[in-house]
């Protein structure tokens, strides 16, 4: 089946294609009602099925004869460890600690906030959870207590999983005073926190609600899984929200667990027994879905790494890791590889490692440039896929499908609509567009499996921010276009087109010019206010590496580049170097911050910002080139 057959199919027989997927999987239950609709007219995906993902993700491959399979490699260049767990040392860990939160009072229905670093356990405490039907909603390692807190009152879990430290590049980040800190500020009050002690010399307060891991998995029995409903909530991610309180995307079971297997077969092309390697975060979208529950749903093995893609010691960890543990297909942010680019352009790390065993390549996180997959494919010749989803759907919505059809790759694009997902761009009053023209992006419902359930606890808020701007469609927030072979370009989040007296342009555009010159190595637009023309282009641009190019010189450059492919209407006059771009954590550019700063506007600082010594070193750059409200503040 080519690329068009399986598409159109689950288009038009989404119950057929769907049913055909879930057979796939082993149910305790099998669902008879495939695509239902709950009381608002959403649509339920094998509501009547039961299952435990857990048990498919571990339970079932031992019960298959791959038990001395390699589950998880657990790779952690900040602590120079490497540990590998077989599918059988996963299932014992993980059904101790189940035991031990059902003796601590944990049932179906609870939930519990996962509060780790990457190491093993988070994974173990992830799959506990499943495996008893507790919804686990994971908090990035390292966020504030403020932010931790207002998770914690919008989920109400009964026991917090932590562990005493995480490590930043070098720094010793002791975890437990932020959750104590976290917990006091709280309105709600878990009953017991659950510590790995990592024994790194991290202070670990005590508290009257401790209890500590090691013990209660040594003292607890093995549990079984427990069936449970396809439409049971696995888990809550809080994402971003643009009021400042954090969205609590919730994720079913049953159709996650379709489509994540239906995924690791027909968008990542992995072969069962694999080493996949997702370079993220458990406490991301990507964590959930491509290091966690996705390779083990298709038993592959999985990494779990603790670094950087550099000053973990270097640019070279990457190519390490895969060398060293043979890794077959992997996926990482564009922002990563930009970094590497930058400390290495010339690559010259990859040179010495066997990267033999990578066949595939995919991006994703943010709209990879063009210069950076030039890079990339220039270093390691093999398919480099760009690809576009959201925290929302779980799961991808464009991309090459490289275990249907490899089809030819356009720069800029994020590839084709994947099965499921019928993509159309609208105009602002709800008209589909044509071929090239620019829009907003939307999916026709229903929406294929594994997309959100909702907002936890938010109906209002969820009909609002998804479904109401276009009666019938998901709106995704975005722009973007097709072009007439319906290859889909995502130009950004719709707040991310700026208006120059009259004429609306793509930033996203503007960005791709920027990064093609040879002396950047990452690079920003944002639109700033201009009394004249209403908003005006500024370009930010990091230097890589070794290049010596005077100020003025690259600013000159830049603006004749943007001048010649876009036109003297782009009006960008402006560029400013800086040695980094704020950036969260998951490596998305804080665009909106910047607007904020350069316009001299009230900003809330994004609780997901990597480093927030960044804010300083932009404003101070802002003041320097004396840009926008800090014309006054240049120096002469």
């Amino acid at each position: 089946m080519n690329y068009k057959e399986c598409y159109n199919r689950s288009i038009d027989t989404p119950e057929d294609f769907w049913k055909e997927q879930a057979d796939v999987l082993e149910w305790y239950s099998k669902p008879q009602a495939i695509l239902s609709k709950d009381e608002n007219g959403y649509a339920r995906w094998f509501a009547d099925g039961e299952l435990n993902i857990c048990y498919l993700a571990i339970d079932k491959h031992i019960q298959d004869g791959h038990g001395e399979q390699v589950a998880f490699i657990y790779d952690s260049p900040v602590t120079q460890n490497v540990r590998k767990y077989t599918f059988n040392e996963v299932k014992t860990e993980v059904a101790k600690l189940a035991g031990g939160l059902v003796s601590l009072g944990l049932t179906k229905g609870d939930t519990a906030v996962i509060y780790m670093p990457m190491i093993p356990q988070v994974a173990f405490a992830m799959l506990a959870c499943a495996r008893i039907g507790v919804t686990h909603s994971v908090v990035f390692g390292g966020f504030a207590p403020h932010e931790l807190a207002i998770r914690i009152d919008d989920s109400k879990p009964k026991a917090i999983i932590t562990a005493s430290s995480g490590i930043e590049i070098d720094r010793l980040i002791a975890y437990k005073p932020l959750v104590d800190e976290a917990i006091e500020m709280a309105n709600h009050k878990p009953e017991k926190v659950v510590i790995f002690n990592r024994k790194l010399g991290a202070r670990i307060p005590f508290q009257t609600y401790d209890v500590d891991y090691a013990d209660l998995v040594a003292r607890s029995e093995e549990v079984p899984c427990v069936p449970l409903e396809s439409s049971h909530p696995l888990y809550v991610l809080y994402t971003s929200g643009t009021t400042g309180k954090p969205k609590g995307i919730v994720r079913d079971t049953g159709g996650y667990a379709t489509v994540l297997k239906f995924s690791m077969r027909y968008i990542y092309n992995v072969n069962e027994g694999e080493v996949f390697w997702a370079a993220s975060d458990m406490g991301w979208a990507v964590g959930h879905s491509y290091i966690l529950y996705g390779p083990l749903l298709n038993r592959n093995t999985t990494v779990i790494f603790e670094g950087k893609p550099i000053k973990t010691p270097d640019a070279s960890t990457f190519w390490r890791v895969i060398a060293e543990h043979k890794v077959s297909v992997m996926f990482t942010a564009p922002t990563a590889i930009r970094a590497i680019k930058k400390e290495d352009p010339d690559g010259l790390f990859i040179k010495k490692y066997d990267l033999s065993s990578l066949r595939i390549q995919f991006l994703a996180g943010e709209r990879c440039d063009v210069a950076t997959l030039e890079w990339y494919r220039k270093h390691i010749p093999i398919p480099t896929i760009d690809h576009w989803w959201q925290t929302e759907s779980g799961w991808p919505m464009i991309a090459n499908m490289m275990g249907v059809e490899y089809l030819p790759i356009r720069p800029g694009s994020a590839g084709k609509a994947v099965s499921g997902y019928d993509i159309r761009i609208f105009d602002e009053n709800g008209k589909e567009l044509g071929a090239n023209e620019e829009g907003y992006v939307v999916i026709k419902l229903p929406l294929p499996p594994g997309m959100m359930l909702g907002l936890w606890e938010d109906e209002v808020r969820f009909k609002a921010g998804y479904l109401n701007r276009f009666p019938g469609y998901y709106f995704s927030g975005d722009g973007g276009y097709k072009d007439k072979d319906d290859y889909i370009y995502i130009t950004g989040r719709v707040d991310d087109v700026i208006n120059v007296a009259g004429h609306r342009l793509s930033t996203a555009e503007m960005e791709e010019i920027v990064a093609a010159h040879d002396s950047v190595a990452e690079c920003a637009v944002i639109g700033i206010n201009d009394a004249l023309k209403g908003q005006v282009p500024l370009a930010m641009a990091v230097v890589k590496s070794g290049h010596d190019i005077e100020h003025f010189q690259l600013e000159y450059e830049i603006v004749q580049l943007v001048r010649e492919q876009i036109g003297a209407v782009a009006s960008l006059r402006n560029v400013v170097v800086v040695q980094r771009l704020p950036k969260t954590r998951s490596g998305k550019i804080l665009r909106k911050l910047l607007r904020s700063i350069v316009d001299g506007e009230q900003y809330q600082v994004p609780s997901t910002i990597d480093d927030e010594a960044i804010i300083g070193e932009v404003t101070d750059a802002f003041k320097n080139y004396g840009i926008g409200i800090f014309k006054k503040d240049a120096k002469e």
